[in-house]
């Protein structure tokens, strides 16, 4: 007797259920199988990709190429931003201890808001923040800030006169700037502890590389031998010259190992090498570019002071508020007054010169 049609459906439709679920199972098994070679096959190339150098944040070697001009891209887009015609900036480095509320920041944009024609400069102004933290808070009182974080090392805290901390913080400061310079811009260094009262630029030599700020200054700004540099202040212009200049000096960080730049610059300013090289380096005097080291004595010529020679945050703050009201009191006289008095500095103060020069 033949299956009717029902059984005949039946027995159709189990073949191609069954068919259907074959062909399912080893097309599951199959991709299962490439899944895990595949993943085995990404852990065993990872196992010989190299470890990543101090200032970048992939592993991989293509990433990282990519990371590195994005950072570079991302630098030259805030010069570019804050840059005079002839790719001048201002620069500045902050970490946390330094940028917190009412600490140094504040005081150091207020002092360019109050000075003499000189909150317009604030506009060229670019603020490097040594950690995350920093830059968050950049990005809210100012207009132009990079984020210059270096792997492995915390530069949020305050570092302390020649500990390793602050050394390392010297030294990568550097190295920063000199790679600043080999982007093609000349830059005024500014440590963010220098008060600026009155435009500085009138007052730079038109034919110097390298010019700097000094702890004490002797009369002549071409003496190599006497005049003590202060690293926390310089204008420099971008050329082949300061370049090679900038990669001497911190090639010489390992020449004399346990020295600060400041201190390792006035061990080099004679070396033949800056000869050889053709820079023309020259010291500014501190009639404009005082501090506390050695104060300029005339508020009608001043253009900075700097809080140098003196250890500890506290005492900076203390000091750098006294020197703002200083600053004010003069700013509220009548021109006539301003021309014939004779104000005078009440720093420093808290901060205290003994045991920074013999």
């Amino acid at each position: 007797m033949l299956p009717d049609s029902t059984s005949s459906s039946t027995a159709v439709v189990r073949r191609i259920i069954t068919t259907v679920l074959f062909f399912a199972t080893v097309s599951l098994s199959c991709f299962v199988l490439y899944r895990a070679s595949n993943s085995v096959g990404l852990r065993f190339l990872n196992s010989f990709e190299p470890s990543p150098p101090s200032f970048t944040y992939v592993t991989s070697p293509v990433h990282e190429e990519a990371a590195q001009d994005s950072d570079e891209n991302r630098l030259d887009r805030v010069l570019k931003d804050a840059s005079m015609q002839d790719r001048t900036v201002i620069i500045t480095t902050l970490n946390e201890a330094w940028a917190a509320p009412n600490s140094i920041v504040d005081l150091f944009l207020e002092s360019f808001r109050i000075g003499d024609h000189t909150s317009r400069l604030l506009n060229h102004l670019v603020i490097i923040a040594l950690d995350g933290k920093t830059f968050s808070h950049c990005m809210v009182v100012h207009t132009h800030c990079f984020a210059l974080v270096t792997k492995g090392v915390d530069f949020s805290q305050e570092a302390y006169f020649m500990t390793p901390d602050y050394l390392k913080m010297m030294w990568r400061r550097i190295d920063f700037l000199r790679s600043v310079l080999e982007m093609g811009y000349n830059f005024v260094f500014t440590d963010a502890d220098i008060m600026w009262f009155r435009d500085p630029f009138p007052r730079f030599y038109t034919d110097a590389d390298f010019q700097i700020a000094c702890d004490r200054y002797y009369g002549n700004p071409v003496d190599l031998v006497n005049n003590i540099p202060n690293g926390g202040f310089n204008f420099v212009k971008s050329n082949n010259r300061s370049i090679a200049f900038y990669e001497f000096w911190y090639s010489s960080r390992n020449t004399y190992p346990g020295l600060h730049d400041q201190d390792v610059l006035n061990k080099i300013k004679n070396d033949s090498f800056i000869t050889k090289i053709g820079l023309k380096m020259k010291f500014l005097n501190t009639v404009y570019f005082g501090g506390f080291c050695e104060p300029s004595k005339d508020f009608n010529q001043v253009c900075t002071m700097h809080a140098n020679c003196c250890y500890g945050l506290d005492s900076k703050l203390q000091d750098l508020r006294i020197m703002l009201q200083d600053w004010k009191q003069f700013m509220s006289l009548p021109p006539y007054l301003k021309r014939s008095s004779m104000p005078s500095w009440r720093v420093p103060k808290n901060c205290r010169l003994v045991g920074f020069f013999s």
